[in-house]
């Protein structure tokens, strides 16, 4: 038997346990024994009958619930057992709320604390008046995009679209007696962070995880801030590579679309927006992260949120906006579907990383891919660590497969060093340079490489891999 979320051992009794019991009643109940020590030897407790007299009454005048406390045994030892009930309500222990989490006792405070008296009213964040924000506040601009994509996605009734802004928000449960919610201002206000701070999306492009080269910030409703974080990210960040059908050329960005969509909306929905920090994309050559300040549903992992799982909204006043302006489906298929949309465009499903204060997801390009958009020369400067191993296998056997060992070899070499000669590469080959320079014509031939500039003081140029 060992400690766990819902038991907890002590050798002998002491009033700041009462700390414990506030923590089970808080959370999901539990049992806390007296007279075993931390690897749950029962060692027994010399004033077993007076705890039984003494603790339900101290409990009850402290913590203002009642407990069940039994006598046991256990090896000829008297235990006392304290079996402690969930409770509906919030429970304190001279004004502080604490809260079992696994096997471990935890004080709330700040952001936390509100979360959890949020959660025991049965509210959410998103839920909360903001009594400085009302109809005339909202912003023409986003309440005129809500009702353009309502209409589109047919999920609201059209009469009430056309209505005034109080009914529609009405409609959308984002109006009280006391005002507007919270989920009010960060869908309709054109400066959310105002009223909330951090609700913007940061972006940037880095060369190497300390090399960034430029950046932007979008701000604005939420709904502009997701249309208009995709298009910055598809003119000016993501690159796309070409190729041909016949006469018609084709563009194809190295992630897709859809999924990066879906990723995004996600972020935005589940966001806990009481932690102040903006959601961050970072985009490199090979990769693009997207880091949201959000929790997974409590009791969950990243095995279940990767499994089947039902909608469990972070913000669901948020979703539900999102939901019926036809942005995201109300079944919790966001991540099937970025999973889905990642094998079709030919790349692995995203990487989650929970552990970083929020969720991180990473989109890792196709090695191919990436070498048919920036070219083998250039892609060999990408230093991504997941690709790195990657890309060079691809190329050896995109090269290998056509060419053979020292046609691959010469390539190579070339990628290194594009001055190489025909001394040295026969050196480094041990063939002959006539053996070599048999196969750099073959290769220039063939279009592989080209040679710039005269042979002495010239380099060598690779072009890209041809199908």
């Amino acid at each position: 038997m060992k400690e766990s979320q819902h038991i907890e051992w002590k050798e002998t009794w002491r009033d700041e346990y009462l700390r414990w019991i506030c923590g089970f009643a808080n959370a999901e109940g539990g049992v806390l024994v007296i007279g075993r020590n931390d690897k749950g030897v029962a060692v027994g407790v010399d004033n077993a009958k007076k705890l039984l007299t003494d603790l339900p009454n101290k409990i009850r005048d402290m913590l203002g619930i009642m407990v069940d406390v039994n006598l046991r045994t256990a090896k000829g030892k008297e235990l006392v057992e304290i079996r402690v009930d969930p409770y509906p309500s919030p429970i304190s222990y001279k004004g502080e709320y604490h809260y079992r989490s696994g096997s471990t006792k935890q004080e709330l405070k700040g952001a936390a604390l509100e979360r959890f008296l949020l959660k025991k009213r049965g509210r959410h964040w998103d839920d909360v008046p903001e009594p400085l924000f009302n109809a005339r506040s909202c912003s023409a601009k986003a309440m005129r995009l809500f009702k353009q994509r309502a209409t589109q996605s047919g999920r609201m009734d059209r009469a009430v679209l056309r209505d005034s802004r109080e009914v529609v928000l009405g409609n959308l449960e984002l109006a009280e007696r006391h005002g507007l919610k919270r989920a009010a201002c960060l869908l309709f206000s054109d400066r959310p962070e105002r009223f909330v701070s951090g609700a913007w999306i940061k972006l940037g492009f880095f060369v190497t995880d300390d090399d960034l080269r430029y950046q932007d910030e979008v701000h604005g409703s939420l709904f502009e801030q997701v249309e208009e974080t995709l298009n910055i990210l598809h003119v000016k960040y993501l690159k796309a590579y070409i190729s041909y059908q016949g006469l018609q050329r084709l563009e194809t960005f190295l992630f897709p679309y859809a999924a990066l969509r879906e990723a995004l909306l996600n972020a935005v929905v589940h966001k806990d927006y009481s932690s102040g920090i903006p959601i961050q994309i970072s985009v490199y050559d090979d990769k693009v992260v997207l880091w949201n300040p959000g929790n997974l549903p409590e009791n969950w992992t990243l095995e279940r949120l990767m499994a089947k799982h039902p909608s469990r909204p972070y913000n669901p006043l948020l979703a539900n906006a999102f939901f019926r302006a036809g942005y995201i489906e109300a079944w919790g298929r966001g991540i099937e579907k970025i999973n889905h949309e990642c094998r079709e465009h030919g790349i692995d499903a995203p990487l989650y990383d929970h552990s970083m204060s929020g969720l991180m997801l990473t989109f890792h390009a196709n090695p191919q891919h990436l070498i048919d958009a920036l070219g083998p020369r250039d892609v060999r400067h990408i230093t991504g660590e997941r690709l790195g191993e990657k890309l060079g296998e691809k190329l050896g056997e995109k090269l290998g497969e056509k060419l053979g060992e020292t046609r691959t070899a010469i390539i190579n070499a070339m990628l290194s060093n594009a001055r190489v000669t025909a001394v040295e590469l026969a050196r480094s080959l041990q063939i002959s340079t006539t053996a070599v320079e048999k196969n750099l014509r073959i290769l220039k031939k063939q279009g592989y490489i080209e040679r710039i500039g005269p042979a002495k003081g010239g380099h060598w140029q690779v072009k890209v891999t041809r199908s």
